[in-house]
């Protein structure tokens, strides 16, 4: 018993020691790797940092040239910048020569209504004062020549003239405003259509071509009638 007693003592002696001899390499080691840690946590933290820090900056797209002699009109757009102002069309078509055509026109217009609109009103007042028999309205009187009056005798000449010109300087007002109407539908078609044929295929193969030929004559029944000699026109596209 006493034997076995202090065998016993002894192994947890010894069991007592190697614990502490690997509590003492644990903790030692743990203070080994413990800077080792941080500083490999520190270093982490900086890379990150430095890769958080850094703007990818992006290349600017360098702007393509658009290479006039290759580009052709959209026929819609040219269809509606034409509708929306008038011109806009042929200058997205680059015809830019139309455009002192397409504002004359719109210039000659409204000009010629303007002034026939002015010359309605004038005479429409005349044809009014020279109709109320009132002496105090003789606005009809600056269109009469010099030393000219309206009398009894020549009052229903004035009235039929007035009347007319009233009447035709109206008409040509309308026209005008018509005429403005129609220069500005021109415009929108010319836009649209020069749009349309920008992409039209012109060869160089075109060409025309007369040539002598003989032609079947069915009248008859002459052998000696039975062809003709003619011309053949021939076009190529």
């Amino acid at each position: 018993m006493m034997i076995a007693m202090m065998l016993a003592i002894a192994v947890s002696g010894y069991a007592q020691q190697d614990s502490l001899t690997v509590i003492e390499t644990g903790d030692s080691i743990g203070r080994l790797l413990a800077p080792m840690d941080s500083v490999v946590v520190e270093d982490t933290k900086a890379l990150l940092a430095d890769s958080t820090s850094v703007v990818v900056k992006k290349q600017p797209k360098e702007k393509v040239k658009r290479d006039w002699n290759t580009w052709t009109p959209d026929p819609q757009r040219a269809l509606w910048l034409a509708l929306v102002l008038p011109g806009a069309g042929q200058i997205y078509n680059r015809k830019y020569w139309k455009l002192p055509i397409i504002y004359g026109g719109f210039m000659g217009c409204i000009y010629a209504l303007t002034w026939n609109n002015m010359m309605y009103k004038d005479y429409s007042q005349a044809y009014l004062d020279i109709m109320d028999n009132d002496p105090g309205t003789a606005s009809y009187n600056k269109f009469l020549h010099l030393g000219r009056t309206v009398t009894k005798d020549n009052e229903e000449f004035y009235k039929k003239l007035f009347k007319s010109r009233k009447d035709k300087y109206r008409r040509w007002r309308d026209m005008s405003f018509f005429v403005m109407l129609g220069v500005y539908a021109i415009s929108v078609i010319d836009a649209y259509v020069d749009a349309e044929l920008s992409v039209f295929d012109i060869s160089k193969d075109l060409s025309l071509k007369v040539e002598p030929t003989v032609i079947p004559n069915r009248m008859g029944g002459n052998p000696l009638q039975a062809q003709s000699i003619g011309v053949n026109c021939c076009l190529n596209f």
